[in-house]
């Protein structure tokens, strides 16, 4: 895993250079549950994302996520070492990241070893690094088509989600993968939902994919939004 840190948004350009990543390219953020998944959840979202993982390798695409060993973030990776090579990048807040192998500490989380690049961000406490995970995703498109897949997740998620959704970004989200993202898939339908919820779906960039109806759409999906240009 080739890592870096940065302090300031300025430091993104250099920081991509010395990882050996060349924008622009298709970029997919992934969003969404880490430790607090279910099994079951688990179980529904695997085969769509290892689908999406072979469908970056496809359209020389990156994704890019919270980079820790748990939840989607540890699908992704475990994904990914099944025979793919697309840049996977995790951005982590420093503080609380330690090296694969290493007992954490309190809030700190080991890094899911199978991403292929870390890009540690400054903060104190999780949801810190969402503003990072827009700006290494910005830097890596720098220009080409975005969107981000929203996978379960919990408040940290709705952050995700709003970030996106304010820098102009489809946010893609797998109806029946519980919890953040079934709030956003029942207020883009017009159902009761979140305050939270609602207020994402009013801006038109919330699409919904149903994993109990289509479990085996997501990568079909992403190709078709990315191909329209996010």
């Amino acid at each position: 895993m080739l890592t870096i840190r940065v302090e300031r948004p300025d430091d993104l350009a250099r920081g991509l250079e010395e990882l050996c990543l060349e924008p622009p390219r298709p970029t997919v953020v992934v969003a969404g549950g880490a430790c607090k998944l279910s099994v079951g959840d688990a179980g529904l979202i695997e085969p769509a994302l290892t689908d999406l993982a072979a469908a970056a390798d496809r359209l020389d695409a990156a994704i890019v996520d919270g980079g820790t060993d748990a939840g989607v973030m540890r699908i992704l990776g475990r994904a990914r070492a099944n025979g793919h090579s697309f840049p996977l990048v995790g951005v982590v807040v420093d503080s609380l990241a330690v090296e694969p192998g290493t007992e954490p500490d309190g809030e700190q989380a080991v890094l899911e070893p199978n991403h292929s690049h870390a890009v540690l961000v400054p903060g104190d406490e999780w949801g810190d690094e969402v503003p990072w995970l827009v700006r290494v995703a910005d830097a890596l498109a720098a220009g080409a088509p975005s969107i981000t897949v929203l996978a379960n997740g919990g408040d940290i998620a709705f952050e995700d989600a709003a970030a996106s959704v304010n820098g102009g970004r489809i946010v893609l989200a797998l109806d029946g993968s519980g919890r953040t993202a079934d709030e956003l898939a029942a207020a883009a339908r017009g159902e009761p939902a979140d305050e939270r919820a609602r207020v994402l779906a009013a801006s038109g960039l919330v699409h919904v994919l149903d994993l109990r109806e289509d479990g085996d759409g997501l990568a079909v999906e992403v190709e078709r939004l990315l191909a329209r240009g996010g």
